[in-house]
Order: C-alpha cells, then structure tokens, then sequence
C-alpha cells in the first residue's frame, strides 16, 4: 500500500472513530419579517449569541442582558481606531473616529488625539472632544460601566484642548494605552455626551433606541430576542466609514439563537447571506450542495483562521506541570495528524508557535522562522534533535484528498496556508527520555513520577465542538503512551480556567490583533506582576501561571516601544516564540477556525482568503466595513 493510501486509511478511520460527537441542541428562533423588506437591499446575517435576555437594552457600557453583536457593535457605534485582523482594505490600521494614528510624548505619559470633523451622531448633533471626555469620566465615575476599570486605573485625568482635540494624561507610562480604543473584536465605544447627560442615572438607562456615529439606526427588533433590523442613514456619508464607500445594503438583518441545522435550510432558502459558523460537517455539505455558497477559502479546509490559538494549558501552580521537560514530553507524544482528523476532521490551521497562523502572522513570524524551527534543537537528556516537520501540512492534505478531491489545494505553499506551516513529529521515544531525564520512571507502560505517584492528570474540555474533540483525542493519545489522562467535560469551563480550578484546560491563553505583528494585545497580561495566587482569580491571558524573568524583561521592553514600530515589534515578538519554544509553557495548537459561510444569491464582495480586506466573521466590530465592498447580484 503507498503512503496516500495510508494516509487516506488512517483519516477515515479517525473520522469514524468521533463522528458520534454530540452537538449541543438550541432552541428555534422566530424568523424576522423578511417578507416585508426588499430582499435585493437586505444583507442577512447570522449573529452566535444565543437569545438575548433582554432586548431592548442598548446601553453597551453596562452589562444588564443586552446584545453586544445584534448589529450594534458592527453598524451604530464607534470609536478612536480600528485594527483589522487580515490586512484590511487600505492597510491594517483605521482611523475612525481620530483623524490620525496614536502620538505619545516622549515617555508614553500623554496622549494627544486630535478628532474628525464633519462626523455626526444618528440625530444630528455634532460629534466632539466633549463626548470623548464625558466617556472616561462617566465611566471612571461609575465602577459598573464596562470600561471602568481600564480607565480609573490608566487615566489621570482627560481634557478636551479644543472642539476636535482631547488629551489623555496617564498615571504611568503606557505605550499601549490605544488599545482601550482600539477594535479588534470591540474596544471603549464612544457615549453620546447630549443623550446620557440628561438622565439620572448612566448605568440604568436602556439607550433604547440607540444614538450611533455608525451608518445605521435601529428600524425593529423582536421583543422576544432572536433578531434586530437595522436600515442605512440618509447621511450615512457624515460617518467615518464613508471614506471607504457606500454601505451597500439598505437593511441588515441579525438573526441569533440559531441551531446549526436552522442555518443551514434558512440559508439554502434565500433567508440568510453570512452564517458566522457551522461544523465542520454542516460546511462541507452546503459547498457541496449549494454553488452560490463558499467559505474563506475557496476549497478545503474553507474556514478562516480566526486569531486565537487554541492550546493544551498547563497550570503552573501545580508541581507536576513545572518541569519544560515534562511539558515539552507531552507535546511529542501528539500526532499532529490525528489532532487535526479528530477534531476539525482535517480542516485545522496547524500552529507549532505562540502566535496563530493568520492575518498577517505568517509574513511576520511563520514564514520567515521556518529555517529557525527546522534547525531548533531539543536536549532529551540522552541525545539532541530536532522535532519541527514542516510537511505535516502536506500530509494532512493527502489524507483528506480522496473524500474532498479538487477542493483540496495542491500547491505547497497555498496548503502550508491552509493546513499551518508545521509541527512537531510525533516521537514517544523522544518523550519518554525527556521525562526519564526529569527523574519520571516507568512500571510496565506507565510512567511514575519522581515521588512515586502515577503521572495522571485529568483535562478539562467544554462540553461540545471542535474543542470538545481534540481534548478527547488528546487524552486517548497521551493515555496510549502511559500518561492517564482523564477528560472532564466542563459547562463552567471558563470560570474554573480562571480560578485555576484545573489540572490542565484545552483552551486559548493567546489572542493577537491579527493584522497587526505587535503582541501585546495576549502577552502584556503574561506579566507576573498580574500573576494570582493559588486559589485567586487570574486575570485574562495568562491562564497557565507562566512566570519567568526573561519573559517581564521582554514585555518591559515592549511597554517602551512605539506601537507602530514594526520592524521592533516583529523582533520583539520572535524572541517571545523562541523563549517560549525553550519553555513550551504551554502546547500551541492550532487556529481557532471559523467555518463562516458566505451566500452569493444575493451579495458578492465579501472578504476572503484571495481578497482578504477583512475578517468575515461577522459578530467581530470590524465587519463593518465589509458591507462597503459588497455589491447586489440584481441592482
């Protein structure tokens, strides 16, 4: 048998072995009125959140039940800037609502932001500095309000210079401070000064219905919470998206609380255009089924490669974890091959580093480090070698060759995209010196660490998907090679990840701006000065621990650093990929891949992987700017 044959052998087998996986069952949403819209000018949008408690709360600054991605982040508010995670449609950095790109003093201890002129709130009042400064006080003012807590610990004081001018003076140097105002998913929305400041009370009112800076106003909601009807402003060209054209649909719809079968058929029938994501399976069928429907890429594995990277987390407060030995044994017990089956069913974005293989990603750190991983050696204890294979993409794609035939890329560079760059070779030999050499023992096929205790550990998982899989699979995997590895199925599973309520968490402690090579976005949390204690709460990223002094020297070298600095940043961030290759304080994965499904019955235009202006999953802010690129296939 040729090795395509076995490859293709062992894919079916693995696909057979989880296709039982359960899906988590949702209830039905109540379809919105599309009938009594022109179809040919209404963009339908499926939005992920489940059914919104309540509906008719519009004040985003204060959690009380409301919607975040019903088209309210997307269509009616704004911000200073926005960073796309591809390479958007004019570079990667937009100015909105400021007229130009951050300008720090020299210290990084003031801000100066001078502002558009000519924008306009929906009901027609001049946007100012002022609204900006009512947004930082109010906030500050009220430790409730979502931003709060980034500016009453950053913020000394804000002040509006002039109509079009506010300066931030900062507690402490601060070099990323932009970032509160920058979107990536979402960032400090601007508050209208003229609406909140006639009510008693900022953080009990129900904004309803909301006053934007963005291109649409609110036309109907459903009371009962599953959909929300947005229609195009007369001025839309007093807006900042105008500067990159028309918003082409004159309605757009978001449908939330809907199952994945509901997706599929509301689709097939006319009555949805975007679908944020699917299975893996639900994707496959409808490419198949439908030739108006695709995903980001035009074949397999068709989802984008969202920038977050999904890990096997290790707590490092727990002794067993706290030897890289140990951690970078656990890594080299993984066929990269079997993860990918098992969990994506062969459409992962395979990661061998800390920094997902998307957006602009892979010019900056994937591409130009692959003659760095193919050269890293690794001390066993007994011998040096060299564990990165940069074709395991390769591979994966001969093994889903024979089910997905022609949709399957087969130019090495563009499956390398598709697939990841690389990983590291399987090699339990490999893995049993390391631990050998970390003091662990073996009795029969197990191994027994340095006190005497089995080396077993238990690995929390949500309770369904993709993620769901490869904690399964990863647990059979590493319990083969004498690790009993236990999966726990847990609903609270980011709560405990949290507490460090767990032994090891398949999830992602890393999240980058995509389009952008800086990482400070993940990495400043990394710190240890945010480190909590056993038993406490960690803040956001830094799930597993991880402390080490090269690491603060290297995110105190970043905090000092101009933000648009790439060529530092880029430098930067590759010594962080090659301390955290000594260190595997964690394993990277894969990309967190997002099977969004884009109908052309009715609209063309939208980004994807040859046109890559934005990203297309559309519950993120910066999807805005996609409905200025889309065209009506009937005019």
């Amino acid at each position: 048998m040729n090795s395509s044959k076995v490859l293709s052998a062992i894919a079916g087998t693995i696909m057979a072995m989880t296709a039982g996986v359960a899906q988590a069952q949702e209830g039905s949403a109540e379809a919105p009125p599309i009938q009594d819209l022109p179809r040919e000018q209404t963009l339908i949008i499926q939005n992920p959140e489940s059914v919104i408690n309540n509906p008719g709360w519009f004040n985003i600054w204060v959690g009380a039940g409301g919607g975040i991605s019903t088209g309210l982040q997307q269509l009616v508010l704004d911000t200073l800037w926005y960073i796309d995670p591809d390479e958007g449609i004019d570079g990667v950095n937009y100015n909105s609502l400021a007229a130009e790109q951050p300008t720090y003093n020299e210290d990084y201890t003031q801000l100066t932001v001078p502002l558009r002129e000519g924008i306009y709130w929906s009901d027609g009042v001049e946007f100012t500095a002022d609204d900006v400064v009512y947004t930082v006080e109010t906030q500050i003012e009220h430790p409730n309000m979502l931003w709060s807590g980034a500016f009453s610990t950053q913020v000394e004081s804000v002040e509006a210079l002039d109509d079009h001018t506010v300066q931030f003076n900062l507690k402490k140097p601060n070099s990323r401070f932009h970032s509160v105002f920058s979107v990536r998913w979402n960032a400090a929305w601007i508050m209208p000064k003229h609406v909140f400041e006639k009510v008693d009370d900022p953080t009990t009112y129900d904004f309803n219905p909301p006053v934007g800076l963005g291109p649409y106003t609110l036309h109907s909601f459903d009371p009962n919470g599953t959909w929300y009807i947005w229609e195009k402003r007369d001025d839309w060209e007093r807006t900042t998206v105008a500067e990159y054209g028309e918003p082409k649909p004159q309605y757009v719809i978001y449908r939330n609380n809907m199952p994945i079968d509901n997706r599929l058929i509301e689709m097939r029938n006319g009555n949805l255009d975007m679908i944020h994501d699917l299975s893996p399976e639900g994707m496959f069928a409808i490419v198949e089924q439908e030739d108006d429907v695709r995903g980001w890429f035009p074949g397999f594995p068709y989802a984008h490669p969202d920038p977050t990277l999904p890990m096997v987390v290790f707590n490092h407060q727990n002794e067993m974890f706290q030897d890289a030995r140990v951690r970078w044994a656990l890594a080299l017990m993984i066929d990269a091959r079997t993860m990918s089956l098992a969990s994506y069913r062969g459409a992962a974005t395979l990661s061998a580093i800390s920094v997902p293989p998307t957006g602009t990603h892979p010019k900056d750190y994937h591409v130009p480090m692959q003659e760095e991983l193919i050269n890293f050696e690794l001390d066993t204890g007994e011998r040096v070698i060299h564990p990165y294979d940069p074709d395991i993409g390769l591979q994966i794609a001969e093994m889903v060759r024979p089910q997905f035939g022609d949709a399957v890329p087969t130019d090495p560079e563009e499956i390398r995209r598709a697939f990841g760059y690389g990983w590291w070779k399987q090699d339990v030999e490999a893995a049993g010196e390391l631990l050998r050499s970390a003091g662990f023992t073996q009795q029969g096929r197990n191994w027994v660490m340095p006190d005497g205790q089995p080396f077993e550990f238990t690995l929390l998982v949500p309770p369904e998907g993709v993620i769901n899989r490869l904690g399964v699979i990863l647990s059979q995997t590493w319990s083969q090679n004498g690790v009993k590895v236990s999966t726990e199925v847990a609903p609270d599973v980011w709560p405990r990840t949290e507490a460090g309520d767990f032994e090891a968490v398949v999830s992602w402690a890393v999240e980058t701006w995509g389009g952008h090579p800086d990482l400070s976005f993940f990495l400043d949390s990394y710190h240890s000065q945010f480190i909590a204690e056993p038993g406490g709460v960690q803040p956001a990223r830094n799930w597993m621990r991880w402390s080490d002094p090269e690491l603060d020297a290297l995110i105190e070298e970043i905090r000092m650093s101009d933000f648009n600095d790439l060529d530092t940043n880029v430098e930067l961030g590759r010594e962080f990929v090659r301390l955290h290759l000594q260190e595997m304080p964690n394993i990277p994965l894969m990309s967190y891949n997002v099977f969004v499904a884009l109908s052309e019955r009715y609209w063309t235009g939208y980004p994807t992987a040859e046109n890559p202006y934005a990203n297309p999953v559309n519950n993120w802010a910066n999807s805005r700017y996609i409905l200025t690129q889309l065209e009506p296939v009937n005019p």
